[in-house]
């Protein structure tokens, strides 16, 4: 699994980076602008998913038919997302067609046309998907939770809130573009099979003479309720639950990871094993591990119904607590070997390398070797993970219900 990582920063500020990957035939990019949904003015919530899709509705000289024309002649394979930070524009292909695929992007990204009968298509789309989270409360109850735990912004949700998305006019999604849009906060990268030198000319070429307004420091606000409870009359209720974890910054980062596998790694996992397979409480339960760059939380999701749904949290809560006691050196064992099966999963994959690299220079300043990460998780011990729980106790935790009535919460 050993990387060669390629860099270079254009004139403009934008980083490009680059990963080859030898045997492969395709190519995978990624930008990440700084229009995320913490980066967005009061009351825009949502207005980077509208964004996402409106400026793909025509761009230089093409009209929305026209580029979406161009971009399937070339076989790409689109995804776009809102982060915290980011709106991500990317795509895998073949990779003979990267370099057209640059130029259509880069239209995208600079002239993007942000015609107003289009956006009101675009604004509806993002409606309609917040609205559709009452049919999947699973997400909604996760959506929810995040908004609570993180200060304000980092909890605004990339999928919006209604009122904002009703009260969205082009003119200020437009302004949103024009402002956050920019090259010197953004970060370019590709991997699989591609020419950096040749990219690097293209890129510089396509983005100059833009740039400089980088990107602005956030402060935190106050978080959200410790417990929400939001009333749904049916026979289900779906709890999240998420407390506080080192920070993929932290020197315990690869503590915590294998301790959340520990927790909820597979079928053998803690978790699976308590609170599904020995009591039947619920019939879906898991947690995972997720960082922002300098606060991160453990959350965990469980389905059951309305009168297990008290012995369900309270059984979630004493096994995330009982983990400082300690792990196995088999849990240990497991952990590292489910952790490090992603890890070659993501090493064949170029899309998820292109948004590995540019996820971890955004987070961390530099961009991690899949051996890098090999080797920090092997040197993991019993013992390391069990000093990592003592030091990061878990005491507070925020609870979001979604089902006919509340849960006793202290």
């Amino acid at each position: 699994m050993a990387n060669k990582l390629d860099k270079h920063v254009l004139k403009n500020g934008m980083v490009i980076l680059g990963e080859p990957m030898p045997g492969v035939g395709s190519a995978a990019f990624d930008f990440l602008v700084p229009c995320g949904s913490a980066m967005l003015p009061e009351g825009r919530c949502g207005a980077a998913a509208v964004i996402q899709d409106w400026i793909f509705r025509g761009a230089g000289e093409r009209n929305s038919r026209q580029l979406i024309d161009a971009l399937d002649g070339l076989g790409l394979h689109r995804s776009t997302s809102v982060s915290t930070y980011h709106l991500g524009l990317g795509a895998a292909l073949e990779a003979s067609n990267l370099s057209a695929a640059l130029e259509l992007y880069a239209d995208v990204i600079r002239r993007p046309r942000l015609e107003v009968d289009q956006f009101e298509l675009s604004r509806q789309l993002a409606v309609h998907e917040v609205i559709g989270l009452d049919d999947d409360p699973r997400q909604k109850v996760m959506v929810r939770l995040y908004e609570q735990f993180y200060p304000e912004p980092f909890g605004r949700p990339g999928i919006g809130k209604l009122d904002d998305l009703e009260a969205l006019r082009p003119l200020d999604a437009a302004t949103i573009v024009e402002r956050t849009f920019d090259p010197a906060g953004t970060i370019f990268s590709v991997a699989g099979k591609y020419d950096f030198d040749a990219v690097c000319r293209q890129m510089e070429r396509l983005f100059e003479g833009t740039g400089g307004k980088g990107r602005p420091e956030i402060t935190p606000g106050s978080a959200g309720q410790r417990y929400l409870h939001v009333p749904h009359a049916g026979a289900q209720v779906h709890i999240g639950l998420v407390t506080k974890a080192p920070p993929i910054t932290s020197q315990r980062y690869y503590d915590i990871n294998v301790a959340v596998s520990v927790l909820s790694g597979g079928m053998s996992s803690r978790l699976f094993t308590e609170v599904r397979e020995k009591r039947g409480l619920c019939y879906a339960v898991g947690a995972r591990y997720s960082t922002l760059k300098h606060m991160a939380g453990i959350s965990c999701y469980a389905g059951t119904t309305p009168e297990k749904a008290q012995e369900t949290i309270d059984v979630i809560r004493d096994e995330f607590n009982r983990l400082w006691e300690g792990i196995t050196q088999d849990e240990l064992e497991r952990a590292k070997v489910g952790l490090e099966s992603s890890l070659i999963m993501q090493s064949e994959s170029s899309s998820a390398r292109a948004s590995g690299i540019a996820s971890d220079y955004f987070l961390l300043g530099r961009v991690r070797s899949l051996d890098e990460i090999k080797e920090k998780l092997e040197v993991t011990s019993v013992k390391s993970v069990t000093e990592c729980l003592a030091e990061n106790r878990f005491k507070d935790y925020t609870l979001v219900t979604i089902g006919p009535r509340k849960i006793e919460w202290e």
